[in-house]
C-alpha cells in the first residue's frame, strides 16, 4: 500500500490538524487519542511517511527506528504508567484493525487492562 499524504496523522505531523500534544521530538510526536479507550490513551506516530509496522521496520533507518522505540518509553514515563504497568498496541493492515494508513502505536493505561486472548475475543485454537 501507498503512503496517503492526506492520512489524519500526516495532517496533524504538518500542522494542519490540531492535537493534543503530550511529547514531541525529532523523530516522534505523540497525542491524547480523540476517543480514548482507557484513562490513558495516548498515539505515538513516526514523523516520517510509514504506512504501517512493516513498512517502518523495514524502511525506516535505525536512528529512526531507535528514537521512536525510545519516544515510546520517554512518553510512558511522562505519562506516569510504567510503575503500574500499560499496554502497548500496534495493528498492522486493515484486516488487522488499522484505521489510519500511518504508523502509530497506541499506549494504554490508568486502569487494569483485561488478561489474556480471550479478553479481546481471539480464539484459543
Amino acid at each position: 500500500m501507498a503512503y496517503d499524504e492526506n492520512n489524519i496523522f500526516a495532517r496533524i505531523l504538518r500542522g494542519e490538524l490540531p492535537c493534543n500534544k503530550v511529547y514531541e521530538d525529532d523523530h516522534a510526536l505523540a497525542f491524547h487519542d480523540i476517543n480514548p479507550q482507557a484513562p490513558v490513551h495516548v498515539l505515538v506516530v513516526p514523523k516520517g511517511a510509514y504506512v504501517d509496522f512493516d513498512d517502518f521496520a523495514h524502511n525506516a533507518s535505525a536512528e529512526e527506528q531507535l528514537g521512536f522505540t525510545r519516544a515510546i518509553g520517554t512518553v510512558a514515563r511522562q505519562l506516569g504508567v510504567v510503575e503500574q504497568g500499560f499496554r502497548l498496541v500496534t495493528n498492522n493492515g486493515a484486516f488487522a484493525g488499522q484505521i489510519v494508513p500511518h504508523y502509530h502505536v497506541h499506549i494504554f493505561g490508568g486502569r487494569k487492562m483485561a488478561e489474556g486472548r480471550m479478553a479481546r475475543g481471539l480464539k484459543t485454537d
